[in-house]
């Protein structure tokens, strides 16, 4: 292959990479373009979030930095950026088996974690709907918006760009970094709490990108339900957000798991998508 910025992006290769259409451009401008416009924006509109009535326990201002990021990218290339995520939104056909996998895989790791935490600290934390600050139906379309917002770039801009240039691991890993370092306010936490956290975005990474690998439908959709779910799932049973260690390493454990499942068992055990 060519130097990365000589890569034309191209169809889906053997391996099942999903559909990058148009003609050629340069994927690294394209990947630091989304990057800097997606930090950027997420600085701004988390320091604007404080001015607004709105909860973070509903939605946090942040998620939008990517959908900008994308939208930035997509004025500077139009025509390829618009085929590229039209494809990716509307999807074809029936999510087949590998999507029910995925938003199946999101509960479990969830109930891994959450049992582990009971098992290790005699407590099992719930935090029932009813309790929370916000009516729970506002809260679920909220992290499904702020989810897909976050998704738009993530799994539907930045993976299929990186996936022209390799295999489906290592553009899921290096977008799994790249998304736990936007998260910049965990490396103010404790080490081992930012640690464990970049382990879980690799991993949810990981899984996400094996599952969307063939999958057929909306990626967006799938990859937009499946980080709601875990949202959700933590905000019930978990209380990683206080900014305590052992919650985050062990959500961090379960993700792992699940991504080694992914990674290693997924082709064998599901097949192509149907």
């Amino acid at each position: 292959m060519g130097n990365a910025d000589e890569q034309t992006l191209a169809g889906p290769d053997a391996e099942g990479a999903p559909p990058v259409a148009g003609p050629g451009g340069r994927i690294t401008a394209k990947a630091a373009v989304f990057l800097a416009v997606a930090f950027l924006a997420a600085g701004a509109l988390g320091a604007a979030q404080a001015g607004t009535p709105i909860p973070a326990e509903v939605v946090q201002l942040t998620q939008f930095g990517p959908a900008l990021g994308v939208a930035v990218v997509a004025l500077l290339w139009p025509g390829e950026i618009r085929s590229l995520l039209a494809g990716a939104v509307r999807g074809g056909g029936h999510h087949g088996s590998r999507g029910v996998l995925l938003l199946g895989t999101a509960p479990l790791i969830v109930v891994l974690c959450a049992t582990a935490y009971g098992v290790a600290t005699g407590d099992v934390r719930f935090t029932g709907p009813s309790a929370l600050g916000n009516p729970f139906a506002v809260i679920v379309v909220a992290q499904f918006i702020g989810a897909c917002g976050e998704e738009l770039g993530w799994r539907c801009l930045l993976q299929p760009l990186l996936r022209t240039r390799c295999g489906p691991l290592a553009s899921s890993v290096t977008v799994g970094l790249l998304w736990g370092v936007w998260h910049v306010q965990v490396f103010a936490q404790d080490p081992a709490y930012a640690g464990a956290f970049l382990v879980a975005t690799v991993s949810l990474s990981v899984v996400l990108g094996s599952a969307l690998e063939r999958a057929g439908g909306s990626r967006l959709l799938l990859a937009g339900v499946f980080h709601m779910l875990i949202n959700l799932g933590l905000l019930l049973f978990m209380d990683e957000e206080s900014g305590a260690v052992l919650p985050m390493v062990l959500f961090a454990l379960a993700a792992l798991a699940a991504a080694a499942v992914w990674a290693f068992g997924a082709d064998r055990a599901v097949g192509p998508a149907r």
